[in-house]
Order: C-alpha cells, then sequence, then structure tokens
C-alpha cells in the first residue's frame, strides 16, 4: 500500500520520475556539451545530465555505456564538420599566404560560434587525461597535420617567423580560446553591449585580423582576411 501511495504522489524511484527521453540525438548531444563546457568533466555527474536531459538517472549508462563514452559523442558531434571544412577550404585557396589567413579566420569564427566547445578544449587543455588524447587525435591532430604544409613554406620562404610548432600553434590557438570568455570580455568593454549579444563571427574577425596582422603582415596591395590593407598616410 506505501508503494502504491508513493506512486500517485510522484515519489517513485528516480526511473519513474521522467518521462521517456523525447529529444533527438542531437540536442542530447549538444546539451551534454554544454554541460560538460559549463561544470567541467570531473564536475559533471551522471545524475546531472540526467536531470538536463529530463532522463531516468540510467540513461547515459544505458544508452553510451558510461560517462566518458557520452563525453566522446558529444565531442564527435561537435567537430563532425570542423575538419571537412577545412579540408575543401585549403582545395580553394590560391597559395600559401592566402591558405593561412582563411584558416585562421575559419578557426576563429568556430571557437566564436561553438563557445561550449571552446570553453571544453580550452578547459581540457590544461589536464594531461585520456581525454586530451582523443581530443588531440581527433581534432588537433588533424587541424595540425592539414596546415603543417603551409606553416613550413611561409617559414622557408620568410613569410613568417621560424618557431617550434607548439609556440605557433600556442600563438594561432590561444586567442581564440579567449573567444569564449565572455564574462570578462564584458567587465573590459562594459560600454557595449554584453559580449554574449554581439555578432559573433564578427569579434572572431577583428580578433583574427589583429593576430594576423602580426602572424603574417601582408604585402603591399595584399588583402587581409579581414579587407584591404588601409594605404599608409
Amino acid at each position: 500500500m506505501t508503494d502504491g501511495t508513493q506512486a500517485e504522489a510522484g515519489t517513485s524511484p528516480a526511473r519513474g520520475k521522467y518521462a521517456p527521453v523525447q529529444l533527438d540525438e542531437s540536442e542530447i548531444l549538444r546539451r551534454g556539451l554544454d554541460t560538460f563546457a559549463e561544470l567541467g568533466y570531473s564536475a559533471t555527474t551522471v545524475r546531472e545530465l540526467a536531470r538536463r536531459l529530463d532522463a531516468s538517472h540510467n540513461f547515459i549508462n544505458d544508452r553510451y555505456g558510461s560517462k566518458e563514452n557520452f563525453w566522446r559523442a558529444a565531442v564527435d558531434f561537435a567537430l563532425q564538420d570542423a575538419q571537412p571544412a577545412l579540408n575543401q577550404l585549403l582545395t580553394e585557396c590560391r597559395d600559401d599566404d592566402e591558405r593561412l589567413r582563411k584558416v585562421v579566420v575559419q578557426l576563429y569564427r568556430l571557437a566564436a560560434n561553438a563557445s561550449g566547445l571552446n570553453r571544453l578544449m580550452s578547459d581540457e587543455s590544461t589536464r594531461d587525461s585520456s581525454r586530451l588524447d582523443y581530443l588531440h587525435q581527433r581534432f588537433v591532430k588533424p587541424f595540425w597535420d592539414s596546415i603543417e604544409p603551409t606553416v613550413n613554406s611561409l617559414m622557408a620562404a620568410g613569410r613568417i617567423p621560424r618557431v617550434p610548432a607548439h609556440i605557433l600553434y600556442f600563438a594561432v590557438t590561444g586567442p581564440a580560446l579567449a573567444l569564449a570568455q565572455d564574462p570578462i570580455a564584458d567587465r573590459l568593454n562594459s560600454a557595449a553591449s554584453p559580449t554574449a549579444g554581439q555578432d559573433r563571427s564578427s569579434m572572431a574577425d577583428a580578433l583574427s585580423g589583429l593576430v594576423l596582422h602580426g602572424l603574417l603582415p601582408p604585402g603591399p596591395g595584399a588583402e587581409t582576411a579581414a579587407g584591404p590593407r588601409p594605404t599608409p598616410r
């Protein structure tokens, strides 16, 4: 009798508290990615993931096998179009200067418009873990391998400084990771509208243009990714 009363009152065990998951797979993975990005992997419990999905407490383990498997599925979902889009871009460019410029612009736009993924990668990059290994294998290494010939050619031509690969990687990706830091940006730019409400692509283009101006100064008559270089007065 007690069990029946509890069921009628809606206080049955955890599985009975939630209706079957009504979300499609992409929404499940998007919410999962946002949760990992917001809380960090360690602080993201299976129970919290289930709450945000309005699912039973064992939904993640039942469908994905483990929290880490769900994390990997969310990362794969977020990165599924990144490398194909980069490869397509590389084939369309005329020379190494244009290739590096457009790659950096695209990377910054991705970082600005996929802030959850950006925050997750920034957080995981500070920890030596199997998850960082996964990000390296799935995104960082393919990305770097695809632009390394361009980078080497530009170094050989004296267009960019000869520095170790990790230094150049930090120079390019460090500012991109900062595009997820809206709270500090709002404090530094308090007179403007909140960063989250601004045109994310425009922000990305402004920052990539600044980085490229230092890394790869345009030659006479060249056009930068943000437009023609102003003529000196």
